[in-house]
């Protein structure tokens, strides 16, 4: 008996289904910032992300359900240093899981790319190396330099 999925006809590719290249990304006039291709780009690049993301957690994941059965004594120190480092890994990785379904969310309302403090555009370089920033450069330095304030103060 067939399925759904192998009755199904192939669909076609059309120009609107592929996404641009990072090249071709950095290339566009700034009058089109954030329109539909460069969504469905960053939309690619935060799937991409994810997934990679949620492998490295089932890797780290693994490896803390098997752990080494027979240890020799004077390394099972080194053993639980290595599970804490482990955890705290899989603590971050699972943060920028949440982020990155903060970012899809951001895209799929159009608010992605546009700084969430002042209203300015976040940059595309900015973009290709953070994905899921929220805050412009000069945003992000203020709030850097708050933090520290208020540190340097306790």
């Amino acid at each position: 008996m067939a399925t759904k999925a192998s009755q199904a006809k192939p669909t076609k590719t059309t120009a609107s289904d592929k996404t641009i290249t990072r090249s071709q990304l950095l290339r566009m006039p700034k009058k089109d910032y954030m329109n539909l291709e460069q969504l469905k780009f960053f939309s690619v690049l935060l799937a991409t992300l994810r997934e990679e993301t949620l492998e490295r957690i089932a890797q780290v994941e693994d490896e803390l359900r098997h752990p080494e059965s027979e240890i020799d004594p004077l390394d099972r120190a080194a053993l639980e240093d290595r599970r804490q480092l482990q955890l705290r890994i899989v603590d971050r990785e699972l943060k920028l899981v949440k982020k990155i379904h903060q970012a899809v969310d951001r895209i799929n309302d159009r608010s992605y790319g546009w700084c969430a403090q002042t209203g300015e555009a976040i940059g595309l370089e900015r973009l290709l190396l953070r994905p899921t920033a929220t805050l412009s450069i000069d945003a992000k330095e203020i709030a850097e330099d708050k933090e520290r304030h208020f540190a340097d103060e306790e």
